[in-house]
């Protein structure tokens, strides 16, 4: 995977290192009622850590099955033992649970011979078996797979093998699997959020989704790092339970890590789309809470009995924050983070067992058409299909880059049916955004031109080499530029980068726990010709995951499932628009050449050739194809 660095369209770059935060020791607020009996909290705090399959087998030896060798030494809590299986590729381990309970992650710790293929299933009668995670490019060690935002819910639960990683029996020291018994509707006040459906809009990764709050995760002392939920670093986020069935609600309970709401409300809803606000703190707790500023080295988080005011009816409640807390960074300067909450319990009557998350989207049926098309042979650029970005007009300066984007001849023209991104040098020529520039390029992109979601995305083009020189062809998500989403909670998608090697390219995606340097990425090599020769770059955009190819042969193949289960959310549908650009230096180049001057990524020698002229990316033509 490329060393990288976000690119943004705002006019100012942002710092969002979505980090997460386990943070600050904090004072609780007194708790306005008993939520509800003392051995339901216990057993509701004891659940998230439990691993079921072991509990299983320790409880029932023949719970533990294999296609061959010792199933139940994966499940015995001993890291010297380990499931080795026979010599097959095919060989599979399984549990049975004992009952049929949602599940909310399975671990699988690889020992020498692991899985670079195989599928981990779930099962309600041990015959029947539904896939949830789908693993094509295993690596070993210690693999976590969440199932958020799938439903999975069985008794059974199996990894079964496709490819190994070598001759000779899987090996598997441990096969954890964590999850629990919903809370069926009732008639006795009870805590009807357990193990039921959660939803929220952005998060800071896998680790930390929104399914995390109704799996009775309360740490001793609201300290360290449990299951969580943690929101990207925005004041409008929430996070939702589904009760099941209309409920009569009376109270909740927020267990929040040390980022907590300083403000926020409590809301109901009878169809998740129309909610109605039930709970808010008053102005003077609003006030006190606000005054609270922690420091990142402190751990202890906040526990808030919310009594409602009366009892309020709806199948989902929500916390929607409106205030982050603040942190000293360090002092007397602060910063805000993500909200994190360990648990959110919705005590009262009602609900069901049966609320179960929604059905992920398929794969269009269909034939591919072109919906969007440009062979560049009109006399200059086509101003109804393209526009034009310029810094300090669109866009600010990024990445620490060091050209200015110019709407100019020297910069953007078509010759002879291709587009061409042309670099000029001439110091201190240029003046864009209070900023002196020594090199213009261009940038156009589709948007509000032509956005659009799902679809093939190709690209013939052919490159400039020099060390620094970085042209794109990638797409971002239309709501970027919405302060309440912004990214990577847009959604990033490269198809091509080039940081001037002749022998290679990298593709990517960006979003929500794998932006920037962390990104989902590859780097692919030519088997013939190099960048500067022509070569078409595509991607093939699904509802269900992401192909990227160079010349029709496939460089990445990024699925939602694995994704969503190891990395973090999928936030790919909705609409992107296509961007063109040549950059030069910045933190990308600089990442591998380590040059530092006369410019940031950019050596003198680069410098030298952008002077004589010639260095630029051109373009042959730009397709998108859609179905329907």
């Amino acid at each position: 995977m490329p060393a990288r660095t976000r690119r943004t369209p705002h006019r100012r770059a942002l710092t969002l290192a979505l980090a997460t935060l386990s943070a600050a020791s904090l004072l609780a607020v007194p708790a306005l009622a008993d939520p509800g009996p003392r051995a339901a909290r216990r057993a509701a705090a004891a659940a998230w850590d439990t691993d079921l399959a072991a509990e299983a087998v320790a409880a029932n030896p023949g719970a533990a099955s294999a296609s061959g060798g010792t199933a139940a030494d994966a499940f015995d809590g001993d890291d010297g033992t380990s499931w080795t299986s026979e010599d097959s590729a095919t060989a599979w381990l399984s549990v049975d649970l004992g009952s049929r309970l949602r599940i909310d992650r399975v671990v699988l710790d690889w020992g020498a011979t692991y899985g670079k293929k195989y599928v981990v299933e779930v099962s309600g009668d041990g015959t029947d078996w539904q896939p949830f995670y789908t693993e094509d490019q295993g690596n070993g060690d210690t693999v976590t797979a969440q199932t958020y935002p799938q439903e999975v819910r069985g008794r059974y639960v199996r990894v079964r093998g496709v490819e190994r990683s070598a001759a000779g029996g899987y090996v598997l020291a441990s096969f954890k699997v964590y999850g629990g018994d919903p809370a069926p509707a009732s008639t006795s006040r009870t805590n009807l959020a357990l193990h039921h459906p959660a939803y929220g809009d952005l998060y800071q990764g896998a680790g930390a989704n929104p399914s995390f709050v109704t799996d009775g995760g309360i740490p001793a002392g609201l300290t360290g790092d449990a299951t969580r939920w943690a929101s990207d670093w925005n004041a409008d986020r929430w996070v939702a339970v589904d009760l099941g069935a209309s409920s009569t609600i009376d109270s909740v309970d927020l267990y929040w890590e040390s980022a907590f709401a300083v403000d926020y409300e409590i809301q109901v809803s009878d169809d998740k789309q129309n909610w109605r606000t039930v709970y808010q703190p008053s102005a003077d707790e609003v006030a006190a809470r606000r005054a609270d500023i922690g420091t990142p080295g402190q751990s202890a988080g906040k526990h808030d009995t919310v009594q409602l005011p009366e009892p309020a009816t709806g199948r989902y409640v929500r916390m929607l924050g409106k205030e982050r807390r603040s942190f000293y960074n360090p002092a007397p300067a602060t910063a805000q983070f993500g909200y994190s909450l360990y648990e959110f319990q919705v005590w009262g009557t009602g609900g069901s067992a049966d609320a179960a998350y929604p059905a992920l989207p398929a794969d269009q049926g269909g034939d591919y058409r072109t919906t969007f098309f440009d062979d560049f042979d009109s006399d200059g650029l086509d101003r109804s299909k393209w526009r034009v970005v310029r810094t300090g007009t669109e866009m600010g300066p990024v990445n620490g880059e060091s050209q200015a984007y110019v709407d100019s001849p020297d910069a953007l023209s078509t010759r002879d049916g291709v587009l061409q991104l042309k670099a000029k040098y001439c110091q201190g020529c240029t003046e864009a955004d209070g900023t002196t520039y020594d090199f213009t390029s261009a940038r156009i992109d589709t948007n509000t031109k032509f956005d659009f979601t799902y679809g093939k995305v190709s690209a013939r083009m052919r490159l400039p080499v020099g060390e620094g020189f970085w042209p794109a062809f990638w797409m971002l998500g239309s709501d970027v530029d919405d302060p309440k989403v912004s990214w990577p909670g847009s959604g990033e998608t490269d198809i091509m980068e080039n940081i001037g090697y002749n022998d290679w390219t990298s593709s990517a995606l960006h979003g929500p726990g794998y932006s920037a340097d962390g990104n989902i990425g590859a780097r692919q090599t030519y088997p013939d010709g190099g960048a500067d020769q022509w070569h078409t770059y595509a991607v093939e955009w699904k509802p269900t995951g992401m192909t990227f190819s160079v010349d029709d042969r496939v460089v990445q193949e990024t699925s939602r499932n694995t994704m969503e289960s190891t990395r973090g959310q999928w936030v790919f549908d909705h609409n992107q628009y296509v961007i063109l650009n040549l950059a030069l230096g910045g933190a990308y180049p600089a990442g591998w050449n380590k040059v530092t001057s006369p410019y940031w990524g950019l050596p003198q020698s680069s410098v030298d050739k952008i002077a004589q002229g010639g260095v630029q990316a051109d373009i042959d033509w730009v397709r998108v194809e859609q179905k329907g």
